[in-house]
């Protein structure tokens, strides 16, 4: 988060880095400038205009209320507030004008969710999406270093700690998160109900399998699309070109198409393989690639900040 804020130059007069009261003290560093980090307390008591979080569900289910008290906009990371009909879910490409000044706490999506919708919306207004079937080729980064460390590890034939149950270098794992009572991960029903709810509409049927992959640089997604409406292929591919925050990454005569390594570091969604689904009317096939850390999480929470800026909501 910081450095996509510094990356962006985000306009802001005073920085507050906050931790637990183990890491107060501690210092970062942020354009050259050296930080002291403080405690949630001290944080509330400065009273600043936005707080990023990512810490987190029981760190946001705790403090953001107090931070809202004190009149800050909240934007969290975290799966906490989601779900909460309370609370706002937002992509800016997709739902941002649903944001008011009244919005204190803000969820920013699941990762996977995020770079999903950024291409579904467009595709939606212009020809009103039935049903979405996802399978998801996921980075290690998305559990966290620990993860990382186990898949570099195993490379190198170090015995190490495990982020997950099993190896991960040379194998695949069909299982993200909790194993939920219908036999879904939680992952998977993340992206179901957050689609509905960002897209605003509960009619789009969406069914996903979630799969943890030995790849960092981002998450990648096999798509298939079923529409109310038929499609031209060269308008769809237009409609993407032309809409934020989408790259479209698709020659396959000379081999292009989108990768997590061409993703990473990168703040915009990339989309490639389009292609009609020849089994079924009016469907779609698309492949999604987008950095997990960045668009997946970073990148989006202080975009949906830049947006509140120019809007003047905080």
């Amino acid at each position: 988060m910081l450095k996509v804020l510094e990356e962006r130059n985000f306009p802001l007069t005073e920085l507050i880095p906050v931790a637990s009261e183990k890491s107060v003290g501690k210092e970062i560093t942020f354009k050259g400038k050296k930080f002291p980090i403080v405690s949630m307390d001290t944080a509330i008591g400065m009273r600043p205009d936005i707080a990023l979080f990512s810490a987190g569900g029981n760190t946001s289910l705790e403090h953001a209320p107090r931070f809202k008290e004190a009149g800050t906009t909240v934007i969290d990371n975290s799966s906490a507030w989601r779900m909460d009909p309370a609370i706002k879910l937002i992509v800016p490409e997709v739902n941002a004008h649903e944001l008011s000044i009244d919005n204190k706490i803000i969820a920013n999506p699941n990762c996977s969710t995020i770079q999903m919708v950024v291409v579904l919306k467009p595709l939606h207004d212009k020809y009103k999406i039935k049903r979405v079937v996802v399978s998801t080729y996921q980075s290690v980064t998305g559990t966290g270093v620990k993860a990382v460390e186990q898949l570099m590890n195993e490379r190198k034939g170090i015995d190490g700690p495990k982020a997950y149950p099993y190896e991960i270098d040379l194998n695949v794992l069909p299982h993200i998160d909790v194993f939920m009572e219908n036999g879904y991960t939680k992952e998977e029903m993340k992206m179901v109900k957050e689609t509905n709810k960002i897209m605003s509409d509960d009619s789009i049927k969406v069914t996903a399998t979630t799969v943890r992959i030995p790849v960092m640089g981002g998450h990648s997604e096999s798509v298939n699309i079923e529409f109310e409406n038929d499609f031209d292929l060269a308008e769809v591919r237009s409609i993407l070109e032309k809409s934020p925050g989408i790259i479209v990454v698709d020659d396959v005569a000379n081999l292009k198409y989108p990768m997590p390594k061409d993703a990473h570091e990168k703040d915009e969604v990339f989309v490639g393989r389009i292609r009609r689904d020849e089994s079924a009317p009016k469907a779609l096939n698309l492949w999604i690639v987008a950095d997990n850390l960045r668009k997946g999480a970073a990148t989006n929470a202080v975009q949906i900040a830049e947006y509140l800026i120019r809007k003047e909501l905080v």
